[in-house]
């Protein structure tokens, strides 16, 4: 448990967790600049609430949770429901990822807000299914229904894209 007290050992969190923050990020939204601009407006958030409250008794949880909730709230707004119909991309691919990288990522954007937000702190943060339920503010049995479906259809979704890549 990580305790906040000045602006100092606020500044030190910020630099020591941005990336962490952003890996989950990236994950969470699935697209690099809005996960740069998801943590950005985390760690605006978290540097509010730290001055706010004066001091913070776990600023790695009240990081994480601002991180969910602030991507769940940016996936509410109207706006955010557009979908163009074709990507183009601004860049060349990373030659170091594999095809099985990009085909769970695919999967996971395709996934609600919430069941994205269950799995990642389940299995890329690591938290149990009690401490994902009080980050996200849910009862355990629904983390666990969101894992479940969300496995359920992270599987059919892999299936349908290796059995697309083999054709």
């Amino acid at each position: 448990m990580t305790r906040i007290d000045d602006d100092a050992a606020l500044h030190a969190f910020v630099e020591g967790r941005r990336t962490a923050l952003f890996r989950s990020a990236y994950l969470l939204c699935g697209d690099r600049h809005e996960a740069e601009d998801l943590v950005q407006t985390t760690l605006v958030k978290v540097v509010l609430g730290g001055r706010r409250h004066g001091r913070l008794d776990n600023i790695e949880a009240y990081a994480r949770k601002t991180l969910v909730n602030t991507h769940i709230a940016a996936r509410r707004r109207f706006w955010r429901r557009e979908r163009p119909y074709a990507d183009l991309p601004d860049h060349a691919g990373d030659q170091a990822d594999s095809d099985t990288g990009l085909m769970v990522r695919a999967a996971l954007a395709r996934l609600t807000a919430r069941q994205r937000a269950v799995l990642v702190l389940r299995y890329w943060e690591d938290l149990s299914v009690e401490a994902t339920a009080e980050l996200l503010g849910m009862r355990e049995n629904t983390v666990k229904s969101h894992t479940a479906r969300g496995l359920a259809a992270l599987r059919v979704g892999m299936a349908a894209d290796m059995a697309e890549e083999l054709v």
